[in-house]
């Protein structure tokens, strides 16, 4: 989301960055990326099939369909009969036969309904056609969650989800305990908001001076290390930021300051 230009719109700053941080980040061993044909529109998609192609075989590229962009750059809802035009879209655009996964995006007001069922017969089909191989959900409830899996697996779901925002906690467990892929997206808190409530919180911050890491890395390994089916989908258009991100794995949180970040904003 972070490789096209401003609000995901246009095209990005840098042209040969923006193509250096994903082969950095398939030299490092990053074998998911998440991507969405409304990033840029297309832009996002076309940079990682100008960097990456041919792909490596373990590379699973996710996408997901729900939105679209105007030429201004507004977020579109998008019906159940334009959901497959768009996973075609992304075929086409990233330049495969098929998709590992694609995420069906839910607008926030939509409730775990009939519209929601036609959303996801469309997913259903697309799937059974050979399209894509698994199907996610995104920006979803618990219900919504429950509703689909009366009716097909689920492989993943996107949420947002950070130390300061824990709404999506009960979709959290309920993937948890189902074995489903959980993937928080705004894991450092909203870029647009004034005060970051995750990356200036007092713990994130004294962690980091003590481990001698940035505080977007304290908070990424306290994320990572909160169940194990998260998948981490930290956003960059910096290559020193994506090694940065990357070297999380290898951060141990002192018991006492876990401790602190754990009851931040619980619900």
């Amino acid at each position: 989301m972070q490789l096209p230009g401003p609000n995901a719109f246009g095209p990005p700053r840098d042209h040969s960055t923006a193509l250096a941080v994903l082969r950095r980040a398939v030299e490092l061993g990053v074998n998911h990326i998440d991507t969405a044909g409304y990033y840029g529109p297309d832009i996002a998609n076309a940079l990682i099939r100008e960097a990456l192609h041919p792909y490596p075989q373990d590379l699973a590229l996710i996408s997901k369909v729900g939105s679209r962009r105007d030429s201004d750059g507004a977020w579109l809802a998008v019906g159940p009969d334009q959901l497959r035009a768009d996973i075609e879209a992304n075929l086409r655009t990233l330049g495969v036969a098929q998709l590992a996964l694609v995420n069906l995006r839910i607008k926030d007001s939509e409730d775990p309904g009939a519209v929601f069922d036609e959303r996801l017969d469309v997913m259903i089909k697309a799937r059974d056609d050979g399209l894509i191989g698994a199907i996610g959900l995104s920006n979803i409830t618990r219900e919504h969650l429950l509703r689909a899996l009366d009716r097909t697996e689920i492989a993943s779901v996107q949420n947002p989800y950070n130390l300061a925002d824990r709404s999506s906690q009960p979709v959290l467990d309920e993937c948890r305990d189902r074995n489903i892929a959980f993937v928080p997206f705004f894991p450092l808190g909203s870029a647009t908001a004034p005060n970051n409530a995750v990356l200036g919180n007092p713990t994130v911050l004294s962690e980091a001076t003590r481990l001698n890491r940035t505080p977007a890395q304290i908070a990424l390994a306290w994320t990572l290390n909160i169940a194990p089916n998260v998948l981490l989908i930290p956003g960059t258009s910096s290559v020193t930021h994506l090694e940065e991100n990357l070297a999380v794995a290898d951060i141990v949180l002192a018991d006492e300051a876990r401790a602190d970040i754990d009851v931040i904003g619980q619900i």
